[in-house]
This record gives structure tokens, C-alpha cells and sequence, in this order.
């Protein structure tokens, strides 16, 4: 039985047992809900976690180990050759086993062959007793969860005690999920930082990781120095934000403060749909359209505008970010109480003074942390820098020359089959690693401010 099939009869399992739990309960004290401990749907919730959770358990365990357990029972099997390889040697047979298995490609070894055979009949008992078992396990949690049931069972604060421990269970996950990431990226930077000193990777002015294989080769000394990298990601990100913060501020002002029912109730989602927008299509219209554009009126004004400039990234990626911006500000502006824009009229001020000297100041705390958050979102964007900026680590604050960002740098050293042992490779951990710190700072601070003064104006 697949396992699509399995959990769909598990649920259907799962809401009978609902059912029948909730009948058992009322039928226990005679129709009269009030004699319960518990309200009747708390039982047939706690029946139905007796019927499903115990069968959904065995099921996840079953499927994670099945593979391995079967692998290995296979492997075994195989002539004794097998079993003297090497770790490499091994991977390479157990795939070729896998895809021999999968019907992907043919083996000229019969032992492979043979073995290929076995482990998909393996397969295919494991999935009907898994099935069978997780079923039997269904219906004996079901008649457990039914015949436990009496009157004075405290069904709510057992079926609240595993809701709880479902939750927590979902904000480990997120919480763990955070300490891997990090913890992958710091260790290779930290190798990174083995080889290349960590003052050459902060301070130093030239980018040049194109390492050789051997020490005779051209460019067998890289440079590993990240300063470009960083002007040029602080370059593009001030450019977008010099872009998104007037007009999304503005925008959201007039959305929240200005414009009719009407107007606001079109405007707001076609501003919003620029969020909606996938930054590849961002990066197309900046390159063919934006750049160009600029290097013509460069040329009009005897300017020498690159064909790929830190200007067209900018000004893209800002009006991507206008949307996040305008739509933090507006809920900020709304969140404002009304009783102050009715006391600024009650004191004779017209509506633009209200807003400037009243709304304004109350929203500020929302909107400077909006303003970091898109922040964020700018130093983070790829596509559109690789695709308007180029790939060129110059050390300039000229916006109209090509520079490119330290998630450019990320996705060059990454592309294609590399080895992750030359400090090529792991400089983007440690790049990704410089990232992660700027962006959680700022995120801290846009947190930080919102905290503290939110609670002035409430």
C-alpha cells in the first residue's frame, strides 16, 4: 500500500474513531453532556489521537529506517568481493544498485543484477507489512481510545497536553532547522579561515579566488579580500533603498491617510503584487530594459555608464522592495490610534499637520524597523545583481560602474562540481557566514526599536 493510500485510510480511521469516542461518551451518561468532565468533542478528539498517533509513529519510523534496513540486508546477500570494497567503492556499487532497481540503466553484473531484483521485492513486502502493521496498530489505538473513555476522564487536558507537545515539537524543528544552518556555515568558514587569515578576508582590497590545482599554474595565490564584496553590496542595497523608502513611505501615507475607500481598496493590492513578482523577472527587465536605458542617457549627458552598473541593480531591486516597505508602513500608520488625529483637529490642525507632527512620530518605531527589514531584503537579493551588475569585485562607489554583491560571489563559487577542500569553495561559507551576521543584526535592531517605543503609543 502506498503511503499517500495508507495515511488517507489512517484519516478516515482517525474520524470514525472521532465519532464513535464522542457517541461512547454521550451514551455513557445517558445523552446529558453536562454530567461529562470534559465537553464531548474533547473525548472523540482523544479517541481519534489513540487511533492515528501510534500508527502515524510507526509508519514515519518505518519509512526512514525501511531503506536501510533493506540496503544492508541486500548487501549482504551479495558475493564476498562486495563486502571487502572500500567506502568509495561501496557508495559507487550501491548506487549502481539503486539505479539498476529504479529500471534507470542496465548492469552487465549479475551479483548487481540479481541484487537489484532482491531489493525491489524486499521493497515490496516491507510496504504490505507496513501497511498491514500500521493499520492493526490504527484499530487497536481505536479500540483502546474507545473502551479508556468514562465520565470523569479529564479528555481536555490530555488532548491539550499533546497539542502542546505537537507545538513545541514544530517550534524545535524551526528553532534546530536555524542552528543547523548556522552551525554548517560556520564550520566551513572556519576551515576557510585555516587557510586564509581572517584580516585578509575583512580587510583586504582585491577578490581574485580563482586558485590553481597546481602551485606552477597562473593565479595559484587567490585573493581572497572581501572589502569589494561589501562596498559593492553596501553600494546596491543604498541605491534600492534610496528608491524604496520616499516612494513606499509616501505611498503608504497616502494609501492610509489620503486616498478614498475606493481607491485604496484597488490601489493597495496592485502596489502589493510587486512583492508577488519573482526576482528572475526583476532581473530580466533590469538588464534589458533599465540598463540599456541608462547607458543611453549617460551617453546623452557624456557620461560612460557600464553596460551592467551598480545604478540599474538599484534601481530594480528598489522598486521590488517598494511593496514590503509601503505595506509595514501602512499597518504602522493604521495602528495609530484615531483619538490622536481627532485631538491634532480638536487643536485646529489641518490634515498634513496631523500626519506630519502627530502620525508620523507615533508610526516612526514601525517604520524604521519596515525600512532595516528591507534593508535585509535588499543585502540578500542574487538574481538581480547577477543579472544587472555583473560579476566584476571592483573596489568603486561609482554607481555607474559594473561591482557585484557578496551573494553574486556565493552562487559563482558554488556553481558546478566542486571539491570542498580548496579555499575556493569555502570562501562562500565564509561569505554566507558574513552575510547571516549582517542580516540578523539588522533584523535585531529593526526588532530592538520596535520594542521599545511601540508600547509609547498605544
Amino acid at each position: 500500500m502506498q503511503t499517500g493510500t495508507l495515511l488517507i485510510v489512517l484519516a478516515t480511521l482517525a474520524a470514525l474513531t472521532y465519532v464513535g469516542g464522542r457517541a461512547r461518551a454521550l451514551a455513557l451518561v445517558a445523552g446529558n453532556p453536562r454530567q461529562l468532565y470534559s465537553l464531548p468533542v474533547h473525548y472523540g478528539v482523544l479517541a481519534a489521537l489513540w487511533a492515528s498517533l501510534p500508527a502515524v509513529a510507526l509508519l514515519l519510523g518505518w519509512t526512514g529506517l525501511e531503506d536501510r534496513i533493506v540496503m544492508g540486508k541486500v548487501w549482504t546477500e551479495l558475493p564476498a568481493q562486495y563486502q571487502a570494497m572500500t567506502s568509495d567503492e561501496r557508495d559507487l556499487a550501491r548506487a549502481e544498485l539503486l539505479n539498476v532497481a529504479a529500471g534507470v540503466a542496465p548492469s552487465s553484473d549479475p551479483a548487481i543484477t540479481d541484487g537489484a531484483a532482491r531489493l525491489v521485492e524486499m521493497k515490496a513486502r516491507s510496504k504490505q507489512l507496513r501497511g498491514l502493521l500500521a493499520l492493526a496498530v490504527g484499530l487497536l489505538g481505536a479500540a483502546i481510545g474507545i473502551m479508556v473513555l468514562r465520565p470523569n476522564l479529564s479528555a481536555r487536558t490530555r488532548v491539550e497536553t499533546v497539542f502542546r507537545f505537537f507545538l513545541m515539537a514544530c517550534a524545535s524543528i524551526a528553532i534546530l532547522t536555524t542552528v543547523g544552518i548556522v552551525l554548517s556555515v560556520l564550520f566551513e568558514a572556519l576551515r576557510f579561515f585555516q587557510s586564509v587569515p581572517i584580516t585578509e578576508f575583512l580587510f583586504g582590497l582585491e577578490w581574485s579566488p580563482q586558485t590553481a590545482i597546481r602551485a606552477d599554474q597562473v593565479g595559484s595565490s587567490g585573493s581572497f579580500g572581501a572589502v569589494p564584496l561589501f562596498v559593492g553590496t553596501l553600494l546596491i542595497s543604498l541605491i534600492a533603498m534610496l528608491v524604496a523608502v520616499p516612494i513606499g513611505l509616501m505611498s503608504a501615507i497616502y494609501l492610509s491617510e489620503y486616498a478614498a475607500p475606493g481607491v485604496r481598496s484597488v490601489a493597495k493590492p496592485l502596489l502589493e503584487v510587486l512583492a508577488g513578482i519573482p526576482t528572475v523577472v526583476y532581473g530580466f527587465f533590469a538588464a534589458l530594459t533599465v540598463a540599456p536605458m541608462l547607458r543611453e542617457w549617460g551617453s546623452v549627458l557624456g557620461l560612460d555608464v557600464a553596460s551592467e552598473s551598480a545604478l540599474a541593480a538599484g534601481l530594480v531591486m528598489g522598486v521590488m522592495i517598494i511593496p514590503f516597505i509601503s505595506s509595514l508602513s501602512d499597518d504602522v500608520i493604521n495602528a495609530v490610534p484615531q483619538a490622536m488625529r481627532d485631538g491634532a483637529f480638536a487643536l485646529g490642525a489641518t490634515q498634513s499637520e496631523t500626519v506630519r507632527n502627530v502620525v508620523i512620530p507615533a508610526a516612526l518605531p514601525g517604520i524604521v524597523g519596515g525600512v532595516l527589514l528591507g534593508m535585509s531584503r535588499a543585502v540578500g537579493e542574487t538574481m538581480i545583481v547577477v543579472m544587472a551588475a555583473g560579476l566584476a569585485a571592483n573596489l568603486t562607489l561609482n554607481p555607474l560602474e559594473s561591482v557585484t554583491t557578496i551573494t553574486v560571489q556565493i552562487v559563482t563559487l558554488l556553481v558546478g562540481d566542486q571539491e570542498f577542500d580548496s579555499p575556493k569553495t569555502l570562501a562562500a561559507f565564509a561569505l554566507g557566514l558574513m552575510l547571516f551576521v549582517v542580516t540578523l543584526i539588522l533584523n535585531i535592531i529593526a526588532l530592538r526599536i520596535v520594542r521599545r517605543y511601540r508600547e509609547i503609543y498605544e
